[in-house]
């Protein structure tokens, strides 16, 4: 559970999943990587479905209760907003792993971080 909460815990896989489809790889801890993973491939076997129905719990799961969303005025301004991801993971992701069945992400085990010795990692659409 990554000692948070589950609001803080679902927040923190939402903005990691955002990052991973918006950037295909992401640095963060192993623990975290290996929860993501989960999070990603329904997401990509959603988007593989590609009805309107799997876009709508796709945008569920992004967005959250908020399926309205706007940038804030804090967010940096080159980044992909929301909706601009969600079309990226149905349009450009979701058809390149048609023909295979999961197995969508690889994690990749880097340095030890600096600060506490935590291991980092990569995690990385295949």
């Amino acid at each position: 559970k990554l000692g948070r909460t589950t609001s803080h815990r679902k927040a923190l896989f939402r903005n990691q999943a955002t990052a991973l489809f918006e950037h295909e790889q992401i640095r963060t801890t192993i623990p975290k990587c290996k929860e993501l993973r989960r999070v990603a491939e329904k997401l990509i076997t959603l988007a593989k479905q590609g009805d309107l129905n799997a876009r709508r719990q796709a945008a569920k799961m992004l967005y959250g209760t908020n399926l309205h969303y706007k940038p804030s005025r804090g967010e940096n301004p080159t980044t992909l907003d929301k909706q601009a991801v969600l079309r990226k993971l149905f349009d450009d992701i979701a058809p390149r792993y048609q023909d295979r069945n999961g197995g969508y992400t690889r994690i990749i085990r880097g340095e030890l971080r600096k600060g506490d010795g935590t291991q980092m990692g990569y995690i990385q659409l295949v």
